[in-house]
């Protein structure tokens, strides 16, 4: 009997899509936890290190704390989830340095992620970022509040 001629790579039938799960990622630099918190990581560009962003609770909040990563690190080149929160902002474009990025963009997360809680416990429709009336800008380092201990 004859063999059949070896399978060259361009002559194989291309390979079957990977059967859809029923959920998708949502959002760009995020990925879900078995036990459903959200964390967000970075790659830092040129470099095959990652920067961690955190762990949240809500997919909007880890999508906002890779934003403002990407931001500060690739500038206004960055591919982002929410690119009209960030539209206008200074800076960006690899000017900190990954710890700097990183310290950044936990906060803005952890914002997030508190108004995002409080909005799915008060009744507020939560998830998605629906809760946001009014553009915020959760890069501004928020000024002391006045205390009542003064008196």
């Amino acid at each position: 009997m004859e063999k059949p001629p070896p399978t060259r790579k361009r002559d194989r039938p291309p390979p079957l899509p990977a059967v859809e799960t029923e959920e998708k990622k949502p959002y760009r630099g995020i990925r879900m936890r078995k036990w459903g918190k959200w964390v967000a990581e970075i790659r830092e560009p040129n470099k095959r290190s990652r920067i961690w962003l955190g762990s949240y609770s809500t997919p909007v909040a880890a999508a906002r704390a890779y934003d403002t990563a990407a931001f500060y690190l690739r500038g206004t080149m960055a591919r982002l989830n929410f690119p009209d929160l960030i539209a206008g902002e200074e800076g960006g474009g690899g000017e900190m340095s990954a710890a700097e990025v990183r310290k950044k963009a936990i906060e803005v997360g952890a914002m997030v992620d508190e108004i995002e809680s409080k909005a799915r416990r008060g009744g507020g429709s939560g998830g998605g970022g629906e809760c946001f009336e009014e553009k915020v800008d959760l890069n501004k380092v928020p000024e002391p509040e006045d205390s009542d201990w003064d008196d």
